[in-house]
């Protein structure tokens, strides 16, 4: 404890830091005071009414991503995920398309700007799209839209509010990252999900305490502790394959000597994807409950007419879980072999006068590096799936919907993800400090270990 707290005196010495963090807050803030402000022409009790009577209703999960606001009809009630998505549509796009791959690649930062441009364009195009169907699902509740407005007007001024909102959210997590802590856009979704975990966590404690006692609840702490810490073992899990450059003549003349290469690794991840896999899956599986709201004729209970299309809306049913993993462990296998190319490790380790031990170099290390990459790609897909459906078996073990969330998901992995981001983001900053200090000093110390030239790739 004395330890963490002579970190957080360190963390608040430093100024850059400390304005770094403050500007963050102050950001995250803003985010979560647009998160409460109602579109006009909406009436909000109409809204806690519905939402509050929809129980597993898939659109739950979005809720969580944006923190409440879409159940609030807020103006971020779209939240970042527009963004996300367009942002995705073009990190796929340059892994297929020639023009794409060109950009990412050859042209450097002038190829990032024309990126840039096209994902916030898209990101409007996404945000009218989806605010028209956000709207459509308002107008099917009873009493949720004032008859004071006229209809033309409330659609044509709540859609521009609505992409309004995504736009700026996404200037705010920019800011975040060029004058904050970093990983803006992370952050903005981190603090989403973050927002609904007191009133959950409180409400589960009551529910617990007034039926089954307080044992039961330590229990489910206990085994949220345990789901936390695998998951991230597996986030920080790599399969380190041994490497060794080459020996190179030092001296000239008859002083030369051979010297042994220098051992090193390729650290290739078992969850090389990430969480784009359970966002894939989950985007998906967004389509049934998104078409069937849009194609209800304005009445909500249209959704629920068909029992597989009931289920399909609902994240704790057999098939919706069923399905959920199979495309979570399929699109881990597709993205992983998007992310990872063996045949430009080969190449680089041909470059750098290195080699796997054992392994001829070229097409043999392409192959080698590929069939660990399979096999250590199976238990991490396996793992993905089991914590996308995990919200499920929580929910079906007697924990409210709204905390069973955060057992597994997208939200726990997004968690997991961006606050080890954030604790390295801030550890590089402390650690920077204290190297400049104890040059000034005449002192020099540093922190041993091996680094592996994946990151260089």
């Amino acid at each position: 404890m004395k330890r963490f707290i002579t970190t957080i005196q360190n963390i608040w010495k430093i100024k850059e830091l400390r304005n770094r963090i403050l500007f963050t807050m102050a950001m995250l803030m803003v985010f979560r005071f647009g998160s409460y402000v109602v579109l006009p022409g909406v009436n909000p009790a109409a809204l806690d009414t519905a939402s509050s009577s929809g129980g597993n209703d898939i659109l739950g999960l979005i809720n969580v991503f944006t923190g409440g606001a879409f159940n609030n009809a807020a103006v971020f009630a779209l939240g970042i995920m527009p963004y996300i998505t367009a942002s995705i549509i073009i990190q796929l796009l340059g892994f297929a398309v020639p023009y794409f791959q060109r950009l990412q690649q050859r042209e450097g930062e002038s190829g990032r700007k024309k990126l840039s441009q096209i994902t916030r364009l898209l990101t409007v195009a996404i945000t009218l799209v989806q605010g028209g169907g956000y709207l459509t699902y308002i107008s099917s509740m009873p009493g949720a839209v004032s008859g004071a407005v006229p209809p033309s007007i409330w659609w044509f001024s709540n859609i521009i509010i609505l992409a309004t909102g995504t736009i700026f959210a996404m200037w705010l997590g920019e800011r975040i990252t060029d004058k904050g802590i970093g990983n803006g856009v992370s952050l903005l979704i981190t603090i989403g999900i973050i927002a609904t975990l007191p009133s959950a966590l409180i409400f589960e404690f009551q529910s617990q305490l007034e039926t089954s006692g307080l044992i039961l609840f330590v229990v489910e702490m206990a085994v949220l502790f345990l789901v936390v810490l695998a998951t991230v073992m597996i986030v920080q899990a790599v399969r380190r394959i041994p490497i060794q450059f080459a020996k190179r003549m030092v001296g000239r003349g008859s002083s030369t000597i051979p010297v042994t290469g220098a051992r090193d690794y390729i650290p290739i991840k078992v969850n090389a994807a990430g969480v784009m896999p359970i966002i894939f899956a989950q985007a998906l599986m967004f389509v049934p409950a998104y078409a069937a709201q849009l194609f209800s004729s304005g009445n909500p209970e249209d959704v629920s007419s068909s029992s597989l299309m009931a289920q399909l809306n609902d994240f704790t049913s057999v098939p919706y879980n069923i399905i959920y993993f199979l495309l979570v462990v399929i699109f881990t296998y597709v993205y992983t072999a998007l992310l990872v190319n063996p045949q430009q490790y080969s190449e680089y380790l041909k470059r750098q006068n290195a080699f796997i031990p054992g392994i001829k170099p070229g097409k043999k290390t392409a192959d080698f590096i590929d069939s660990i990459t399979t096999r250590i790609t199976l238990p991490g897909s396996v793992f993905l799936g089991l914590i996308s459906i995990m919200p499920a078996f929580a929910a079906g073990a007697g924990v409210n919907t709204a905390f069973a969330m955060f057992f597994g998901g997208t939200s726990l992995l997004i968690l997991v993800a961006v606050v080890l981001d954030t604790l390295q983001q801030i550890e590089s900053h402390l650690l920077m400090r204290k190297y400049d200090g104890l040059v000034k000093s005449g002192r020099l110390k540093g922190r041993s270990g091996v680094q592996g030239i994946g990151a260089s790739m």
